[in-house]
């Protein structure tokens, strides 16, 4: 196995210069690069344990196309957000209609999950309060909660793009599983 924390310490070094908002001049780019380096490296090394296990070519290859639709549409969402949240700051009439929506997820892995859970709550006028283990379930507040299912389409596709990138057990399009009364799950959306 070989070993990855270096280059993760290379890519926390080249994030350190986006972080910073380095000039570019050279030296100045040199200067904040090797700063970078020292911490990204020993950032990375101190947290090795945390990796995952080493994915293959072949898996890489597979999961890139849908990590980048993931960050497509996530962006996508982003702008839309901050669009709507301006627009009803800038314009008080607007109608909000803050509520908290059950979103019942599809995804099992803790990073799916967090990663899910994430994008919510960066994404303007969300926000992810809580996460109840049994039912897998988050609970998402909105700004404006009036239509449901405007809110979980975007989850929906992240969630989509999340069951190939984490490997999970379900597939894209299968329904979310549902909990009968009992506890047992059942199938359904």
């Amino acid at each position: 196995m070989t070993r990855r924390w270096p280059l993760t310490g290379l890519l926390l070094a080249v994030l350190w210069i986006f972080v910073r908002g380095v000039e570019l001049a050279p030296r100045a780019l040199a200067e904040e690069f090797l700063i970078g380096l020292l911490v990204g490296m020993l950032v990375a090394y101190f947290l090795r344990g945390f990796y995952t296990p080493q994915i293959g070519p072949a898996r890489a290859v597979t999961v890139a196309p849908y990590a980048i639709l993931y960050l497509l549409v996530f962006v996508k969402e982003l702008v839309t957000a901050n669009w709507d949240v301006a627009r009803r700051v800038l314009a008080p009439s607007m109608p909000i209609d803050p509520r908290v929506i059950e979103v019942p997820l599809r995804v099992r892995s803790d990073l799916a999950i967090t990663t899910i859970a994430n994008s919510i709550t960066l994404t303007p006028g969300t926000l992810t309060m809580d996460y109840n283990a049994e039912t897998n379930t988050l609970y998402v507040h909105s700004i404006d909660g009036s239509d449901r299912d405007a809110l979980l389409d975007p989850i929906r596709t992240w969630e989509d793009y999340a069951l190939v990138i984490f490997d999970e057990e379900l597939k894209p399009g299968d329904p979310v599983p549902q909990l009968e009364p009992d506890g047992g799950e059942r199938g359904g959306d």
